[in-house]
C-alpha cells in the first residue's frame, strides 16, 4: 500500500515540528519545502529527522527541497510560509509581505497537487487562507485554516492551569477571526462535563477569556524573535491526521462560510468537521445576544484585512 504523501511549504520553526510530529505518527512520507537559500537547511532538518527514526521506529521517509516539483500528489499540504511576527507587531502588519508569498504558493499547490487537502498556518490567517483559497481555485471544502484549533487549545490551557484538572477533561471552542477579536464561548466551557462557570468566577473568567485573546502576542515578546511554533504545529497535524485517518474529529478552523453564523463569503474559525471529504461539515449552533455581537466585530476585522489582499 501506497503511504500518503505530506508536503509542508516552509521548513521554519514549525514546518520542523509539523515533520517531527508527522514522522512520529506515522501519517505518511513528508517533504520539506522552502526557497532556494534555505534548500540546505530543511535538507538538513529532514536528515536529523531520518536519523532519529531507529531510536523510536518510524517508518516514513523525509526530504527537504527547494523544487516544487517534489510535492506532486501530495495528500496533505500544510503552509507555513511567510515571515513570522516580531514584538510590536500584529498578525495585520504581515500582510503585504506574507500576500506575495501566498499567492505564489497557490499557483504552484495548484499545479502540482490539485487534490490536496490544504491548512494554512501563515499570518495574518483570516487574509491568508482567503488568498490561497481565492488564488487557487480550490473547492471550499478542501481549504483551511489553523486557527481555532490553537486559540480553542489555548483557552483549554488556561483553564487547566487555573483549575489544576486534567487539561483532557477541558472542553472548551473559540470562533472567529485568529486574532485579537476572537470569541472564547465560555458559557459552553467544561471540565469532565461540568460548567467552568460553576468553578472559576466571573471575574477570573474574565481574565481568562483576555489572556487567550492574546496568547499569540505573549509568546512573540517572551520569545524576542518569532512566535510559537509547538502548539500551532501540533494542532495543524490533529487536523491532518482527521482528514488522513477519516476520523470525524470536531475541531474549529477557520473555514470558508456561506451563511453559516451570519457569516458569508469569508473564512472564519467555526467548528467543523473533518473527514476523507476535507471540511465535511460546519456544526451550527445558537449563539446569545452578546456572542452575536463579538463575533459580528470579529468578522469586521476580518473583513478588514481581507480587503487588504484585494482579491
Amino acid at each position: 500500500m501506497d503511504r500518503n504523501k505530506i508536503a509542508l511549504i516552509g521548513g521554519g520553526q514549525i514546518g520542523g515540528n509539523l515533520a517531527l510530529i508527522a514522522a512520529e505518527k506515522e501519517l505518511g512520507d513528508i517533504v520539506i519545502f522552502d526557497i532556494p537559500k534555505m534548500e540546505s537547511m530543511v535538507k538538513g532538518k529532514a536528515l536529523d529527522i531520518m536519523q532519529l527514526r531507529p531510536h523510536d521506529g518510524y517508518d516514513v521517509n523525509i526530504i527537504g527541497t527547494s523544487d516544487y516539483q517534489d510535492i506532486k500528489e501530495s495528500d496533505v499540504i500544510v503552509i507555513t510560509a511567510g515571515i513570522p511576527r516580531k514584538p510590536g507587531m500584529d498578525r495585520e502588519d504581515l500582510i503585504s509581505i506574507n500576500l506575495s508569498i501566498m499567492k505564489d504558493v497557490a499557483n504552484n499547490v495548484k499545479k502540482y497537487a490539485p487534490d490536496s487537502f490544504v491548512i494554512v498556518i501563515s499570518n495574518p490567517l483570516d487574509a491568508m487562507v482567503y488568498t490561497f483559497y481565492k488564488v487557487s481555485g480550490f473547492a471550499k471544502n478542501k481549504v483551511v485554516g489553523m486557527a481555532g484549533a490553537l486559540d480553542s487549545g489555548r483557552f483549554r490551557t488556561f483553564i487547566a492551569m487555573e483549575t489544576g484538572y486534567s487539561v483532557q477533561d477541558v472542553t472548551c471552542i473559540v470562533l472567529g477571526g485568529h486574532g485579537d477579536s476572537m470569541v472564547p464561548i465560555t458559557r459552553l466551557a467544561t471540565v469532565g462535563g461540568v460548567p467552568v462557570t460553576d468553578l472559576i468566577s466571573t471575574e477570573r473568567l474574565a481574565e481568562i477569556e483576555h489572556r487567550t485573546r492574546f496568547a499569540g502576542g505573549e509568546i512573540v515578546k517572551l520569545l524576542g524573535n518569532g512566535s510559537a511554533y509547538y502548539a500551532p504545529a501540533q494542532c495543524a497535524m490533529e487536523m491532518a491526521e482527521s482528514y488522513i485517518k477519516d476520523k470525524k474529529r470536531v475541531i474549529p478552523c477557520a473555514t470558508f462560510c456561506e451563511g453559516e453564523f451570519g457569516v458569508n463569503g469569508y473564512f472564519i474559525g467555526v467548528p467543523i468537521v473533518i473527514g476523507s471529504g476535507g471540511v465535511e461539515k460546519i456544526l451550527e449552533f445558537t449563539l446569545t445576544d452578546d456572542e452575536k455581537t463579538a463575533l459580528n466585530n470579529t468578522l469586521d476585522v476580518v473583513k478588514k484585512t481581507v480587503a487588504e489582499t484585494g482579491l
